[in-house]
């Protein structure tokens, strides 16, 4: 099919929630390369949006689609899964929790850390506490639950009244927090960086002052890290960067490397208050979904992508750096590892996203001031230097 054909069956059947797409449908990719249905090479600096942690078709991911895929590709957790324990076993053995469950996105892996913290204070004789503290600007998810502790009236809008008890709080503003905090409060989930409002970071002073305050006020401390885990932002996980851990941390995005999977990960304290019946998923878990997490998984580890993604993305931060010597409209570049915002004084951003996709490099947006980059962790600086070319290109035509 040619990309017109494509484009009128799209509009006639599928529901418009994406609007007017980029112009282009890709057939297939390797690395950090698409190729598109007219043969065209692209350079991907989006990674689907944080997801193809591996770059396209990498051979561990493959492999492992295939080898589940010929045995079986689903069969209920009322059965033990093989792949799920071993994934829950890799989790566990490199991170700050005890216990792990899988959902299917990270939505339903916020929304099982909600009823989590809900659930744990009620089993603990406390029913009252069930509010949950969120950020301004903050992204959780679509659900009515998620987009509720989402904190960006434009996803919220259109579904009031949304769900009840959350409150939204600035980011690193911890006299906002503390007055925020009632007696009903049960938790707080943070991004450690925000992403899809433009790459914002909480300072380390923050983090840890609200460590302290959960522990001093019986809260639970609860990290969104959909986005910046598993590598994103030069260490395996986001909450490695502040010296203090979670009580609840949820994955997606990275953790399939493509294939839905998501994570809901805590302490074995919290953990212990799900019972049988408590919580459940009939795709959650599957054999398929398990055995390309653990393959991806295990080569973010062994293939040490944390490190590369911390010095590559020091490496392309560095670079764009340079750049506001030569372009005073460059406010700021923000991020950690290879999750990059640049931040410009004018509402330019799209316009430099056409051009770069007009030299067949994918970027992405946040509103009219923010590039966003988010390439897949096996980016090398040689990578950079061409992307910063391409970059420095559309800066001049602008």
């Amino acid at each position: 099919m040619t990309l017109n054909e494509i484009k009128q069956m799209d509009k006639s059947y599928f529901m418009n929630t994406f609007g007017e797409r980029v112009p282009v449908c890709f057939s297939h990719g390797k690395g950090i390369n698409l190729w598109d249905i007219e043969g065209e090479k692209y350079y991907d600096f989006l990674g689907g949006i944080a997801v193809n942690a591996l770059g396209h078709s990498h051979p561990a991911l493959v492999n492992a689609i295939k080898e589940q895929a010929e045995k079986f590709i689903h069969c209920s957790s009322l059965y033990y899964i093989e792949a799920q324990a071993k994934l829950a076993k890799l989790l566990v053995e490199n991170s700050c929790a005890d216990k792990v469950f899988f959902s299917n996105s990270g939505a339903e892996a916020n929304e099982g850390a909600i009823k989590l913290a809900r659930l744990y204070y009620r089993k603990k004789g406390h029913p009252e506490k069930y509010e949950i503290i969120t950020l301004e600007k903050s992204f959780h998810g679509r659900t009515l639950a998620t987009i509720a502790a989402t904190g960006q009236e434009k996803y919220q809008k259109q579904y009031s009244p949304l769900t009840p008890t959350f409150n939204k709080v600035p980011i690193n503003d911890i006299d906002a927090l503390k007055k925020s905090i009632t007696k009903d409060t049960c938790g707080i989930l943070i991004e450690p960086i925000q992403g899809e409002s433009g790459v914002n970071e909480t300072t380390v002073e923050y983090m840890k002052a609200v460590r302290e305050l959960c522990n001093e006020r019986d809260i639970l401390l609860i990290f969104d890290e959909v986005q910046c885990g598993l590598g994103r932002t030069g260490k395996l996980f986001g909450y490695q960067h502040y010296g203090i851990e979670p009580d609840i941390f949820t994955l997606a995005k990275a953790l399939g490397g493509g294939f839905p999977v998501g994570a809901l990960c805590a302490k074995g304290s919290v953990a212990s208050v799900f019972e049988p019946g408590d919580h459940g998923s009939t795709f959650g878990g599957n054999p398929l979904a398990c055995n390309v997490a653990y393959a991806v998984v295990s080569t973010i580890i062994n293939d040490k992508l944390s490190e590369n993604s911390e010095r590559v993305g020091l490496y392309f931060t560095n670079s764009l750096k340079a750049l506001m010597d030569k372009y005073e409209f460059i406010k700021e570049i923000r991020g950690k590892g290879l999750m990059i915002g640049i931040q410009f004084s004018k509402p330019i951003a799209k316009q430099i996203n056409t051009k770069c996709f007009e030299h067949k490099y994918l970027f992405g947006t946040v509103g009219d001031s923010i590039l966003r980059i988010l390439p897949p962790l096996i980016l090398t600086t040689e990578d950079v230097d061409s992307a910063i070319k391409v970059i420095d290109a559309a800066l001049k035509e602008i």
